[in-house]
């Protein structure tokens, strides 16, 4: 699968709302970053949940919640298996990235002392910087912050002096969304280890566009969303090392986290149960089993080439037009490209492409303190997925022509 690769076509025929004309154009599709569209698979998928199974899982003798059950924790093991997990044990269904990242502040949060730190980057998305300030200012712990150059890329000597005696956790995203900066977390990851720092990956901007490894990355926490995967809104994934949750308190009390309750006291499930407090998102998980299912049968290499070849072709595209501002130009990228046009606020900008039928995402990308660090408000944002293609780099160029003739005529 190219850039060029005729079956594109035929795999865009997979996703129902692609077909669809936005203001009479061709839709062209590119906020993936923010939330990517569903295959068929996926969506008939969750119908035929409701249509034929929906019960409560795990605690029913009938007949549908026994297919329920089945059902999601298939879907459990699958997920194991995409990020090569040592154990269905490791996997923790939640809403999302977010929530996942919540969990890990709420849980491994309790231990933190006053003096003690934790280090983010400056590329990170709100969700791994506020969660953690939170907790610091509970704690009276302090937030340290690894700085980036000027093409967006993580300062690892700068991280590497950042690591220290009270270090407690690392937390880094692997891939940016704003800027689509891919992070060295190989390197991050194995800093941290010689000096026994647990470290937390936010993955949700990596797992739609590459093959990941936890085993292989001996990270002992990571995050994803099934949104941005092709799977539903309101499920996520997070990954921990079996003897961390074992060790970590629950986030949440409530039904199905519990094996006895008691006034006198409560006694916690075992393992991944113990995390996932009341009734779970079960169609969402469902549904995230078979975007997986679907990922893995194009194969992770063939997407990750296909998009690394078509940001390339729009790189180069987008350069040749009058007044563009790349931002962020890492050496290691991922299908992102932020941009600003000299002369035209980027929120004008994406009204005019709407009218085009591009969709792009314009704003801080829920990533203030890079637009911060460059100077500027925000940025457009064209993002790629699987189902993008040379026509939709085109339609954007042509659009940003359109745009440049409107505000600057």
């Amino acid at each position: 699968m190219t850039a060029t690769d005729p079956d594109i076509e035929k795999l865009r025929l997979d996703f129902p709302i692609l077909a669809q004309e936005i203001n009479g154009h061709r839709l062209a599709f590119l906020d993936s970053a923010a939330s990517s569209q569903r295959p068929r698979s996926v969506i008939e998928a969750v119908s035929h949940y409701y249509e034929h199974d929906h019960a409560n899982v795990h605690r029913g003798v009938h007949t549908l919640s026994h297919r329920a059950t089945e059902a999601y924790e298939g879907a459990r093991e699958k997920v194991r298996r995409f990020i090569n997990a040592s154990s269905s044990r490791e996997i923790i269904f939640t809403r999302g990235t977010t929530d996942a990242i919540n969990l890990l502040a709420a849980s491994f949060g309790q231990s933190i002392e006053p003096g003690d730190e934790i280090i983010i980057s400056h590329l990170e998305h709100h969700s791994n910087i506020v969660p953690w300030q939170m907790l610091c200012e509970r704690n009276d712990a302090t937030l340290k912050v690894i700085p980036i150059n000027e093409r967006g890329e993580i300062i690892l000597d700068e991280y590497h002096q950042l690591l220290g005696p009270r270090t407690r956790l690392v937390a880094v995203s692997h891939v940016s969304n704003a800027l689509g900066t891919v992070n060295p977390v190989e390197q991050i990851i194995a800093a941290a280890k010689e000096r026994n720092i647990p470290v937390l990956i936010d993955g949700a901007q990596a797992v739609p566009h590459q093959a990941v490894d936890v085993t292989a990355l001996n990270c002992d926490f990571y995050a994803f969303s099934g949104h941005k995967m092709f799977g539903p809104t309101g499920i996520g994934v997070f990954y921990a090392r079996e003897e961390w949750l074992e060790r970590l308190p629950p986030y949440q009390g409530g039904g199905d986290m519990i094996l006895t309750v008691s006034f006198a006291g409560t006694t916690y499930n075992d393992l991944p149960y113990k995390f996932e407090a009341g009734t779970p998102n079960i169609a969402g998980a469902i549904g995230l089993g078979a975007a997986i299912d679907y990922l893995l049968d194009i194969g992770m290499d063939k997407i990750q080439a296909h998009e690394t070849a078509l940001l390339d072709y729009a790189t180069r595209e987008i350069s040749t037009v009058d007044g563009i501002q790349l931002i962020g130009t890492a050496a290691q990228k991922a299908g992102v490209l932020s941009f600003n046009l000299d002369g035209i606020h980027p929120h004008d900008l994406g009204t005019v492409l709407d009218h085009q039928g591009i969709a792009i995402r314009t704003g801080h990308h829920c990533a203030m303190p890079v637009m911060e660090f460059f100077g500027i408000a925000g940025t457009a944002r064209a993002s790629l997925a699987l189902y993008n293609c040379r026509q939709d780099i085109e339609q954007l160029i042509h659009g940003l022509q359109l745009a440049i003739g409107m505000f600057r005529s």
